[in-house]
């Protein structure tokens, strides 16, 4: 949806095809629509569309079984669209392209190299005499377009088609708030040298920050959100040493010059500048965050072939298997330990090291302390529990120093918006827990209250949590999930508050995002809840106002209602969602934050109705050991009662919650597609099975089996023809099954 709310875009594809994008207004209306394009993206303003279009995916899959060389298919199109005057302008041979997040009015890409122009030969070339020859002047060879210089990089003004173009350029950054740009380019002759470049868009103004030769390398750049200070990596080491030493250099819209701040050459500590970890900026854009990475071990270039030995060593009490170490070689390479620059006190603060790898911060970088964690006590363990405890500890972010939290803690890597607590839910001991960073006191939030860790818990494993919607504002509470509702904790007492009352009549509430770069739940204004009964499995969504606790129902019924995402800048509060039902595609609606009037705005496989489909409803059962359970039965459309009919039994675990999901055919390798056999004249029966630890297999016999029972007895099932099917853990069911039965 655009910011304004007022136009969609969205793509359609065909199984294997093409995209085609769809642009339509809020009511539904078409307003244009394009083949094989893909990306399409709405300007802030929204009053450009911008999409990428290809040739046909099945003459390109042609040429590429005609052994076509890459550099020899068909390349991208740009196309700008105008939504106000219903226009188009087309880009032959684009790579990529970017639009700013938070501003309008240009869109930069890049283009693809061009093809070499074939020389033809002249028909006087053979008559030249030597003579002539020598006085030929050699021509200045041409700098080539490639990934070793870079690309043209094009900035286009929107509205009036005004285009910039920077030369070979290798990378670039937008500003994402207002009109800068940082690039690096290798340099032209007689205009912009190799190095990096500040770009006033605005006020048409190019700053040279730092030159260098045309080999040196700019292999990182960062642009803070207003774009008045940037950061960048240079690599300028143009020998063949194994061992780069890259330096981190900052400019800001006051400075005169790029401003060396960590030079690896001269390293305290021992560490390397990483040309891996991207920088990124502090919201407050006092803070530049970058990596330091240890030095690399180069191999021996003295040895010959035959010297080395290559044999691999696996032993039994390594922390990662000897397999995963070689997935993960390749980034293990490259591991970084995050660092910042402090502009306020102009000093480098080193955050992670070797041990202690892992770190978290908060409030966008402005946030006082950072967390940072040590899992490599427990990784051999890790391998047979599949959990991840760490040893964590307070980094102040204004002096470094460090202070122990706590020693190994279970699912404590979350830090609240502005920084002021770290939390989690530790499976261990099933409790969701809060540590005061600036007092580092720890508190047990849901010590022995059952609610808040899954109710159905039926495997020899630790039961996980259900979740939690977030933070209110200034990190005052913490909201957190139990089977059905919302709970309020305070995160320095514990101090409960349960908002919702949806145990009473078995209707689960979850909080929804609306707002893409929303950080706090808001105590003042109306949320939108999703809702799910667990008796019908009717969904819909509801208001919630936190300051009476009232809940009002907007929309509920037999469907699956989600995927609700707001437009970011539109006073009227308009919003998309989707809706769906085993018979219905989750097509798109469109409506406002109350629920008034909702209407259908897409109708994408409208051939559906084409088709001999399928039905969902839900059965009840009794289990062999008394258990009242639920499961899903699917019956084709032209269902008779009369008739009988082969079945197929499929399950895993309890899927009768996504009774209206939506089953488009397709094929796949693990289970059954529900439509297609309902097409072809077969029920699907999916049972729920809850376990007894120990007995998975007499689990599955005592609920599978007497629901198939329950089925034949009604009439309309063919005993003599019944399948049963499953998939790794329903695998094994299944196989246990067919040596319990006739």
């Amino acid at each position: 949806i655009s910011n304004s709310g007022d136009y969609l875009i969205y793509a359609l594809e065909k199984n294997e095809k093409d995209q085609t994008l769809q642009l339509l207004d809020i009511n539904g209306k078409q307003v244009m629509s394009y083949e094989r394009s893909s990306g399409g993206q709405f300007s802030y303003d929204s009053n450009f569309v911008v999409f990428k279009v290809n040739a046909w995916k099945d003459s390109i899959k042609e040429m590429k079984r005609r052994k076509v060389k890459k550099k020899d298919l068909p390349k991208d199109t740009l196309v700008i669209y105008d939504i106000k005057k219903r226009s188009f302008q087309k880009i032959p041979n684009v790579k990529s392209f970017k639009l700013p997040q938070k501003w309008s009015g240009v869109v930069t890409y890049f283009l693809e190299a061009p093809k070499p122009e074939k020389k033809e030969k002249s028909k006087d070339d053979s008559t030249q005499t030597k003579s002539n020859d020598t006085l030929k002047v050699k021509k200045k060879k041409l700098k080539k377009v490639s990934n070793e210089n870079g690309f043209h990089l094009i900035l286009r003004q929107l509205n009036s088609g005004v285009e910039d173009t920077l030369k070979y350029v290798h990378s670039y950054k937008i500003a994402k708030t207002a009109p800068h740009l940082l690039f690096s380019t290798s340099g032209e002759i007689d205009s912009l040298g190799g190095g990096v470049y500040h770009f006033d868009i605005k006020n048409n103004n190019k700053t040279k920050l730092l030159s260098s030769h045309y080999k040196t390398k700019y292999p990182q750049l960062g642009i803070s959100e207003s774009g008045e200070r940037v950061g960048f990596v240079v690599d300028a080491d143009s020998t063949k040493s194994l061992i780069k030493k890259p330096q981190l250099y900052t400019w800001s819209l006051e400075s005169s010059a790029a401003l060396l701040r960590v030079d690896s050459e001269n390293s305290s500590n021992n560490l390397l500048v990483s040309s891996d970890e991207a920088l990124r900026f502090s919201k407050n854009e006092n803070r530049l965050f970058f990596g330091l990475r240890s030095k690399p071990i180069v191999q021996d270039t003295t040895l010959l072939d035959e010297e080395i030995v290559n044999v691999e060593v696996w032993t039994y009490n390594e922390p990662k298997l000897y397999t995963v170490q070689e997935i993960d070689a390749k980034e293990d390479k490259k591991k970084a330990y995050l660092s910042l620059w402090d502009f306020k006190q102009n000093k480098m603060i080193q955050i992670a090291n070797e041990d202690y790898d892992m770190v978290r911060y908060a409030n966008e970088g402005n946030a006082d302390y950072a967390v940072i964690a040590n899992q490599k006590p427990y990784l051999l363990q890790s391998q047979w529990t599949i959990q991840f405890p760490a040893d964590l500890q307070r980094v102040d972010l204004n002096t470094g120093k460090r202070v122990d939290i706590a020693k190994k803690v279970y699912g404590g890597m979350s830090l609240s918006p502005q920084g002021k607590y770290l939390y989690g839910y530790s499976r261990k001991d099933s409790t969701w827990f809060t540590y005061n960073l600036k007092t580092l006191n720890y508190k047990a939030l849901t010590k022995n209250r059952h609610q808040f860790y899954n109710e159905l818990h039926d495997y020899p494993d630790d039961p996980r949590g259900y979740g939690a919607a977030g933070w209110t504002e200034d990190d005052a509470k913490l909201l957190i999930y139990d089977r059905f509702d919302i709970w309020s904790f305070d995160p320095d007492t514990g101090e409960s508050d349960k908002l919702t009352n949806g145990r009473a009549s078995k209707i689960r509430y979850r909080y929804n995002k609306l707002k893409e770069e929303e950080r706090a739940i808001s105590t003042s204004k109306k949320w939108i809840l999703s809702t799910f009964n667990e008796e019908t499995k009717h969904s819909g969504f509801a208001t919630f106002t936190p300051k009476n606790k009232k809940i009002k129902s907007l929309i509920s019924g037999p469907y699956l209602f989600r995927n609700a995402r707001m437009a970011q800048n539109d006073t009227k509060e308009r919003l998309l969602f989707t809706k769906e039902s085993f018979t219905e595609f989750p097509n798109l609606w469109a409506t406002n934050t109350s629920f008034n009037s909702p209407k259908q705005i897409t109708d994408a496989n409208p051939q559906q109705k084409e088709f001999n489909w399928g039905t969902a409803e839900m059965v009840t059962w009794t289990s062999l050991d008394g258990k009242a359970l639920k499961g899903m039965l699917i019956k084709p459309e032209n269902f008779d009662p009369k008739k009988k009919y082969p079945m197929i039994v499929n399950f895993y675990e309890k899927s009768s919650d996504g009774l209206y999901r939506h089953r488009a055919p397709s094929y796949g390798r693990s289970t059954i597609n529900y439509s297609f056999y309902a097409s072809r004249g077969y029920l699907i029966f999916n049972p729920d099975v809850y376990y007894r630890d120990g007995y998975p297999g007499e689990s599955a016999l005592n609920c599978v089996i007497p629901g198939i029972t329950a089925l034949v007895e009604k009439g309309f099932v063919d005993k003599d023809n019944i399948g049963v099917q499953g998939h790794s853990w329903g695998g094994y069911q299944v196989a246990y099954l067919v040596t319990k039965t006739n």
